[in-house]
C-alpha cells in the first residue's frame, strides 16, 4: 500500500504548515503495516521528516520530495546540499512572496513550492515566475504542478519511480500495489500501478488516470481504520465508501 499524504490522509490546507492529521490515523497504518508485513508506504512531495513528525510516534517507509528520497526499513534518508542554480531560484520566489500577501515559499532543501491558494488572482503571475526559473534552471529541475502550487523538483524524481523501485523490495516484490492520492502530482504513480496491475485510487474530482475513486480524506480514514481493527481490505472495501 501506498498512500499520499496532503489532500489524502489530511485534507488540504491554507498553507501548509495547517495540515492536521486525525489522531487515530498514525496507529491504524501502524496496524497495516503490520498486517501487510512492512509493505506500507508513505509516498509525498513532502520531506520524509515532516511525514515522520506528523504519524510520530510511528515511522513508516516513504518516499519525500516526489521520489527524491527514500527512506526504507527504518533507513535515514539525508538531504543533499541545494545546487546554486536551486538557491537562487529560492531567492527569487521569496522576493516575490515578500511582495504578494498570501504567496507563501516552502523550501525542502531539495526542492521549493510556491503557494498561491491565499492568493488565487496571482496563479497566472506565479505560473509565469515559476515556468521562467525552470527554464533558467535547466533539465537538472522540472516543473511539478499541483492545486494552487507549482514546485521545482529534481528531474528525475517521480512519485511513479518511487512506487516502483519500493516494488522492487523485498517486503513489496510480487505482491499487488495499491495507490491512493488526490492530485496531478500522483498521476504517474497511479500510471505505475495501472501497469502493474495493481489497485489505483484517486481522493475527490478531477481529471484522472486512476481506475477508482473516494469521495476524501475521511472516506479513506473510515477503511484504514475499520482495517485495523480487522476488518477486511478488498477492492469491495474501497468501492462501498
Amino acid at each position: 500500500m501506498f498512500l499520499d499524504f496532503d489532500g489524502t490522509l489530511v485534507e488540504i490546507a491554507p498553507s501548509p504548515e495547517d495540515v492536521r492529521l486525525d489522531r487515530r490515523v498514525p496507529g491504524a497504518l501502524d496496524a497495516l503495516s503490520q498486517r501487510l508485513g512492512g509493505a506500507l508506504a508513505l509516498v509525498s512531495g513532502r520531506p520524509v521528516a515532516f511525514l515522520d513528525r506528523m504519524t510520530a510516534p510511528f515511522r513508516f517507509d516513504a518516499a519525500g520530495l516526489h521520489g527524491a528520497q527514500i527512506r526504507l526499513g527504518g533507513e535515514e534518508a539525508p538531504l543533499a546540499a541545494p545546487s546554486e542554480a536551486l538557491r537562487a531560484a529560492t531567492r527569487a520566489m521569496v522576493r516575490f512572496a515578500n511582495a504578494n500577501i498570501g504567496v507563501i515559499v516552502e523550501d525542502k532543501r531539495q526542492s521549493v513550492a510556491l503557494h498561491w491558494r491565499l492568493a488565487p488572482a496571482l496563479a497566472d503571475e506565479a505560473m509565469e515566475l515559476m515556468e521562467r526559473l525552470a527554464a533558467e534552471i535547466g533539465p537538472s529541475m522540472r516543473l511539478q504542478h499541483g492545486k494552487a502550487v507549482a514546485e521545482l523538483v529534481p528531474a528525475t524524481a517521480s512519485k511513479g519511480g518511487a512506487i516502483a523501485w519500493l516494488m522492487q523490495q523485498p517486503a513489496y516484490r510480487g505482491r499487488l500495489p495499491v495507490f491512493i492520492g488526490d492530485d496531478i502530482t500522483d498521476e504517474n504513480g497511479f500510471a505505475t500501478v495501472n501497469d502493474a496491475g495493481g489497485l489505483s485510487i484517486r481522493i475527490g474530482e478531477g481529471q484522472t488516470c486512476a481506475r477508482h475513486r473516494l469521495a476524501s480524506p475521511t472516506a479513506l480514514h473510515r477503511i484504514l481504520l475499520g482495517a485495523a481493527d480487522g476488518g477486511e481490505l478488498t477492492l469491495e472495501t474501497f468501492l462501498q465508501n
